[in-house]
Order: C-alpha cells, then sequence, then structure tokens
C-alpha cells in the first residue's frame, strides 16, 4: 500500500484544527483507559490500521491488558469492562455506524445512566474525532510504523 498524501502538508491550518480538537478530547475530564477503548473500537469498526497500530500502544503503555485488548471487539460478551465502559463502547459502535444506528433511544439512555451530560458530550465529541482520525488516515493510506524484524516476516 502506497500513501496518498500528507494532510499535515496538504493543510497544515485544518490539520492544527484537529490536533486542537485532539488536546481538548485529551483534557476533557474522561479517564485515559476508557479513552483509548473507545478509540480502538472505532477504529476496530473502521478498519483503521494506523490508529489500530497507534492506540493499542498507548494503551499497553498506560498500562490496559493484552487481554482486555484482545477481547475489545467482543465487549459485549466479555466480563472484563466496567458497566461505564460498556456504556461508552455501546455509544461509541451507535455514533460510529450512525448512518445504519440512528443512535437508538437504548443506547442513548444507557449511555446516560452512566455519564453526565457534559460527559457525554465530551465523550460523542471523542467518538467523532477518532472517527475524523480515522477518515484521514485510511483516505489517504496513512502507513503504521513497521518493526524491520516484522517486516521481514511479512514479505518473506
Amino acid at each position: 500500500m502506497t500513501p496518498r498524501m500528507n494532510p499535515f502538508a496538504a493543510a497544515p491550518d485544518a490539520m492544527q484544527a484537529m490536533q486542537a480538537l485532539e488536546r481538548y478530547t485529551q483534557n476533557s475530564g474522561l479517564e485515559p483507559s476508557l479513552m483509548e477503548l473507545v478509540k480502538i473500537r472505532a477504529s476496530q469498526i473502521n478498519g483503521c490500521a494506523f490508529c489500530l497500530h497507534m492506540h493499542t500502544r498507548d494503551a499497553r503503555a498506560a498500562g490496559e491488558t493484552e487481554e482486555r485488548l484482545y477481547l475489545l471487539s467482543a465487549w459485549q460478551e466479555s466480563p472484563l469492562y466496567s458497566d461505564r465502559e460498556r456504556a461508552a463502547l455501546a455509544w461509541t459502535e451507535s455514533l460510529t455506524r450512525v448512518a445504519e444506528t440512528h443512535a437508538p433511544d437504548d443506547i442513548y439512555d444507557y449511555a446516560h445512566r452512566h455519564f453526565s451530560e457534559a460527559e457525554l458530550t465530551n465523550l460523542s465529541l471523542l467518538i467523532g474525532t477518532i472517527n475524523i482520525w480515522n477518515r484521514f488516515a485510511i483516505g489517504f493510506r496513512s502507513l503504521h510504523p513497521v518493526e524491520t524484524s516484522a517486516q521481514t516476516e511479512v514479505t518473506s
């Protein structure tokens, strides 16, 4: 796969705005571990290898367990996630697939039971932000870093 373009070079002001949005979400008061789970789950749904690479590494560096990362795509069937995380993941899936789901009342109500209105607003902004990053990375074919040993195995 060959990268198509570098949006940071093509439109630096737009990317500065994205980075400001990212900084806001990082300082929104949501738990860092929850934010990484949301970013990973949205990136799984969207099939964004670049963001999956970045956010699984960030989650591990912040102390997330391998088991929870492995089971994230099946979070509904695993007891490893708290009720608050489940609510965030359900809302993430609903908003990431909004054309299909239309953000149904039951999922909104579930999320609202675990998040204040301000938190739910910030969570929704986080979900929207990672979805935009996914679209940049997928649309412009951003390549995640590949370690030399892993690259050798892939090309062998």
